[in-house]
């Protein structure tokens, strides 16, 4: 048995495979101990071409299986059902590794016998001003509260599917991801924690997350982390901190202030001020963070944007879960569908 099988749901995204298997190329270990199996949800964009074709330049074992359009969640699965390894490692297919990726995480199961685990995402320095201003608020304790992968965070270590693995044993004792649209690999990591397998963040283990976006789509996505806490809530209701509520409470204390204002405009003004220093510090603080992390000027006059709009979009969107669950009695809240990649519908993954 191979010890690991990387896992790559793929939807119309062959140029980012073509990168990803360029850095796969460079992994340091040995060939014979892991495979790369791609699971095609249904692309049009020629990837069962490409990948059948593919040559490694390395000895990469690479393998990939097809099926309709099902979602990411499904794919993992079938990807799991098919699998060869003893372990599942799953990343997206717009990530690139560094050389010690897998060499680090077999050195920390060896160590710590993990059977769930995960690592950070980070920026590539070829990356974009804009992809690295989205990194920071994404990754930063101004942004997520360090919970994306950091040694020290606000709340518990969930692993992501950009960058998870499971001992094969996880799979057949509590099954796959579930249906949700958004938040699969969120409930995937609670459920492994109440069935009491050991899960441990592996901080070294870092991939290059090249996200395909725009501040809109940016906004979108974010937006559905929102409503995708809420669903992730009312089925595990402790996955509901403080630390996830304060977005929404930034927009609706600012809506209360507004109102406030109206009736006591002096009062209101005074208020207003000290929000606007803070508001004002929480920004530089941003700025200069971004700046000292990635020497990029354009990086870090961007971060307090994209940091402005993952707040705001977060808040908006568990707000709207919110009523949509309780006062509407909807089972299950939705956030962007259509126009969620920038399209009528989803496109590429």
């Amino acid at each position: 048995m191979l010890k690991y099988s990387i896992i790559v749901a793929v939807y119309n995204r062959t140029g980012e495979v073509k990168e990803l298997l360029e850095s796969a190329e460079k992994l340091d270990f040995e060939r014979k101990e892991f495979e790369f199996l791609f699971v095609d949800d249904g692309s049009k964009d020629g990837f069962q071409d490409f990948i059948e074709s593919y040559k490694s330049s390395s000895n990469l074992q690479t393998r990939a299986i097809y099926q309709e359009n099902k979602g990411p969640g499904e794919a993992r699965n079938n990807g799991m059902r098919n699998a060869k390894g003893q372990y599942f490692i799953f990343v997206d297919s717009d990530c690139m590794f560094p050389p010690h990726w897998l060499r680090t995480i077999d050195n920390d199961l060896k160590t710590y016998k993990y059977e769930a685990f995960g690592g950070p995402d980070t920026c590539h320095e070829s990356f974009s001003p804009l992809l690295k201003a989205i990194t920071y608020s994404m990754t930063s304790k101004l942004g997520t509260g360090g919970t994306r992968g950091q040694k020290k965070s606000v709340g518990k270590f969930y692993p992501r599917s950009f960058n998870m693995g499971i001992h094969r044993t996880v799979f057949e004792n509590i099954g796959g991801m579930n249906k949700l649209r958004h938040g699969q690999d969120m409930d995937f990591s609670q459920r492994i924690y109440d069935a009491g397998y050991k899960v441990g963040l592996i901080y070294d283990a870092f991939v290059y997350h090249k996200r395909r976006t725009s501040l809109s789509k940016f906004y979108r996505q974010i937006f559905n982390w929102g409503v995708a806490r809420i669903n992730l809530s009312n089925a595990h209701p402790s996955m509901l901190k403080l630390v996830h509520l304060l977005p929404a409470m930034v927009v609706l204390g600012l809506i209360a202030l507004s109102i406030f204002t109206l009736f006591f405009p002096t009062l209101g003004g005074y208020l207003w001020t000290i929000t606007g220093i803070v508001y004002l510090l929480i920004i530089l603080t941003a700025l200069f963070q971004s700046f000292f992390q990635y020497k990029n000027l354009k990086a870090a006059l961007l971060s307090p944007i994209t940091l402005n709009i993952q707040v705001f979009a977060y808040g908006f969107g568990l707000l709207k879960a919110l009523w949509q669950t309780k006062v509407m009695r909807r089972k299950e809240a939705e956030g962007f569908v259509k126009g969620y990649y920038g399209k009528k519908k989803l496109e590429s993954r």
